[in-house]
């Protein structure tokens, strides 16, 4: 599986993505109705109160923001495979979104010629995609979409590859990771405390160091894929 890609040419990467505001109240009165209109399906079938289905907002574009993206990728070093980790991420949005950007632009062909995410297809990719159109940014051209036919969008994704057709199977990448014995931190929080560690803790070193790590173990899987053996941590690079 996967044996005719060649790793060194993926760029794997992880987001993460909080509301907007701390708060509904925070919203301008034309946001708030708009929430309120989004949001009413959920509030009804979870029966909770509009100012707590905000706390989800961070995963709509419309409504959300990009705090951190995480990217790896594998190089040689003096014959031995290893895997170079950075971040972007910081409360300027805008800044954060160019300079990812400007990194693909400048890597895209002769270094890099897919990206990987797990679940990528239904959120980081397009997610990216417009947040950066809502900030001004012109689209990487791995990220631009727009006219390809479905066998050049140059993403893979570890959940799609996952459901091997099966388009109602969900698999978590803390799952994933368990049944191919990759090791994961056990004491770091988890997607649903990002909004409270950056709004309340304000820490978004914290949020960083975990943005890195699930980079990481979507690159683990991507090997289990390949029947590769996993990268040990002497060969994980972070910059």
């Amino acid at each position: 599986m996967l044996d005719n890609i060649n790793p060194e040419e993926v760029l794997f990467l992880d987001i993460e993505t909080v509301p907007q505001q701390q708060g509904f109240e925070l919203l301008d009165e034309d946001m708030q109705q708009l929430w309120t209109d989004k949001s009413r399906f959920t509030r009804e079938r979870n029966n909770i109160t509009l100012e707590e289905s905000y706390h989800s907002a961070g995963i709509y574009a419309e409504f959300g923001k990009v705090i951190c993206i995480s990217a790896g990728y594998f190089a040689d070093r003096l014959g031995d495979s290893i895997f170079r980790v950075t971040s972007f991420y910081g409360d300027d949005e805008r800044a954060l979104l160019h300079d990812f950007a400007e990194m693909l632009n400048n890597n895209t062909g002769h270094r890099f010629h897919l990206l990987c995410a797990h679940n990528g297809k239904e959120f980081d990719f397009p997610f990216l995609c417009r947040r950066m159109l809502i900030q001004g940014i012109r689209l990487p051209v791995l990220l631009d979409m727009a006219g390809k036919k479905p066998w050049e969008i140059a993403h893979l994704d570890t959940l799609e590859l996952w459901k091997f057709g099966d388009f109602k199977h969900y698999t978590s990448l803390r799952l994933l990771a368990r049944i191919f014995g990759i090791p994961t931190p056990k004491d770091d929080i988890d997607g649903s405390q990002v909004r409270q560690v950056y709004y309340e803790e304000k820490d978004v070193d914290r949020i960083e160091k975990y943005c890195k790590k699930d980079v990481i173990t979507v690159a683990q899987v991507f090997l289990r894929y390949r029947g590769a053996p996993l990268l040990s941590e002497d060969r994980i690079i972070s910059v």
